[in-house]
């Protein structure tokens, strides 16, 4: 009786298997366990802050220390899964030591750098001190190149002179109201940064 090229499949499927778990064996490693990280941790859903297409994703948290994060399973938009950034946000807050311990991130700025104009120096400023200043050029380039009417004699009312770039970190409503702000100062260069 000949063997049928079904079979064939069948029995090499079948003996490669074998042989594969057999040359594997099974080792038994004893006082190696250590307990998974997130053991205690809560669990804290929360959207992915990097573009407008809203991943969900699951923060583990204990002690007021972010141990751990990774795509919802149970969100509708990404079911689980993560782009490059999103599997990354971990690091944006934390990083591990030498020891694997969670450590801040060292690359994180936390505090307001400013360098003055001419000067290879930055310094720090407070927020108040930063914020006044951001207003006042904002204020010195409107008054210095606003346009209420073009060459055609075209009511205008704007400035080319700022330009602003929305953020996928702000939600729907922060998002319209810098819009609104931006429109009522006259800037017609607005983009976002959440285009893919």
């Amino acid at each position: 009786m000949g063997l049928t090229r079904r079979d064939f499949f069948k029995v090499t499927g079948v003996s490669v298997t074998a042989a594969s778990l057999t040359s594997m064996g099974v080792k038994k490693v004893h006082g190696s366990y250590q307990p998974v990280r997130i053991n205690y941790a809560k669990e804290i859903t929360t959207i992915c802050p990097f573009c407008s297409v809203g991943c969900g994703i699951i923060c583990h948290v204990q002690d007021g220390k972010l141990l751990n994060t990774e795509g919802d399973p149970d969100h509708p938009i990404n079911e689980g899964t993560l782009c490059s950034k999103g599997a990354a946000l971990f690091n944006m807050v934390n990083t591990y030591d030498e020891k694997g311990s969670i450590v801040p991130n060292p690359e994180r700025l936390t505090k307001v750098k400013y360098r003055p104009p001419n000067s290879g120096e930055w310094k720090e400023l407070s927020w108040e001190e930063a914020l006044d200043k951001i207003a006042d050029r904002i204020k010195q380039t409107r008054d210095n190149t606003f346009e209420q009417q073009d060459e055609n004699g075209v009511t205008v009312n704007r400035t080319k002179a700022i330009a602003h770039l929305g953020s996928a970190m702000c939600n729907n409503e922060e998002n319209y109201l810098y819009h609104k702000l931006i429109r009522a100062l006259g800037v017609i260069n607005i983009d976002h940064c959440a285009r893919l």
